[in-house]
């Protein structure tokens, strides 16, 4: 019986549409157009992938106010690619100043340092560092991607070059490899230090990142600067937390040091970071010295690059931070 009933529903669909075939007079049913028109679609969209590839992946940026006490947990960076040009016509990848155009060292005077932190990880805008035309120092991550390359094009071109050594915060961010904690042991420290400086070979001197946990620790810091102190380098405390004590080892044991004074770009904003290049500017015309320290972002080198003229006007000169150690 079911069987009986499908034949004719069958046959009486096909007369069917034979006969709405003869009235179409050829014209393409609309199944047949949408079907056509999905496949036009999705190779339009292969094509596309095809010629663009897949989209850029995110990168997250930090931009968050940190605690007044405490430097900004900075782990990454904004895109290298949104470097601006000095001025109109000009490269974002000028070639790094030759070391004979970069001014030393000078005793007396208003001197400003300028620590350009956690380099090798960002080389587009870490070379744009490299080639203002003012001594500054890159302090070099131990493990970094580009941390023998950009140590290696900082120190040919006359800039300073440190060792940014990772060291335990309060927070629980990790502040990556080659890193110091306070669970280590005495041995397990100095070999780490060791082996950090190792990696960044051209690196006369060092100073901390992150670290407000490990530099509260006499203990950590004795360990941290009896490296130092027997291959000759100098200590910056980057005084991420008021409660260091790591310049003041440093003094104790005879190892040549120094404080931080500003932070540069605790917001990703030019207008910011101008505002404390001139704070820092004002420490140095009135104490004599001064050391500011930023990042590697776009910001940064936009507010360096047009506060560079406007301060060394106002008579501050700016030097390779070994030259303000005691």
């Amino acid at each position: 019986m079911h069987e009986k009933v499908f034949f004719v529903c069958f046959v009486g669909g096909d007369s069917l549409m034979a006969r709405r075939r003869k009235r179409s007079n050829g014209s393409l049913s609309p199944l047949l157009i949408f079907l056509l028109g999905l496949l036009v679609g999705i190779l339009g969209f292969v094509a596309l992938k095809f010629v663009f590839g897949p989209p850029p992946a995110h990168q997250p940026v930090a931009v968050g106010t940190p605690a007044p006490s405490e430097e900004p947990e900075v782990t990454t960076s904004p895109s290298p690619l949104s470097v601006a040009s000095p001025s109109a016509g000009a490269t974002a990848l000028a070639s790094p100043s030759p070391a004979s155009e970069i001014s030393p060292g000078v005793q007396g005077g208003h001197l400003l340092a300028i620590i350009i932190d956690d380099c090798g990880q960002w080389p587009v805008v870490e070379r744009a560092m490299i080639a203002l035309p003012v001594p500054l120092t890159l302090s070099v991550m131990p493990d970094a991607p580009y941390t023998r390359t950009i140590s290696r094009e900082a120190d040919a071109a006359g800039k300073g070059v440190m060792l940014h050594l990772p060291m335990e915060p309060i927070s629980e961010i990790d502040p990556g490899p080659g890193k110091i904690t306070t669970a280590m042991s005495d041995d397990a420290i100095i070999a780490q230090v060791t082996e950090d400086l190792a990696h960044v070979s051209a690196a006369h001197g060092v100073n901390n990142h992150e670290g407000s946990k490990a530099t509260q620790d006499v203990r950590v810091m004795h360990d941290v600067l009896s490296v130092l102190a027997r291959e000759n380098k100098f200590f910056i405390d980057s005084m991420t937390i008021g409660a260091s004590v790591g310049a003041t080892t440093a003094h104790e044991m005879g190892v040549p040091t120094a404080k931080r004074d500003v932070f540069l770009d605790n917001r990703a904003e030019i207008a910011y970071s101008e505002g404390q290049l001139e704070q820092a500017a004002r420490i140095a015309l009135q104490r004599g010295s001064a050391i500011a320290i930023g990042h590697p972002r776009p910001t940064t080198l936009a507010a360096l690059r047009a506060m560079i003229p406007q301060l060394q006007a106002e008579g501050v000169q700016f030097t390779l931070v070994e030259h303000l150690v005691r």
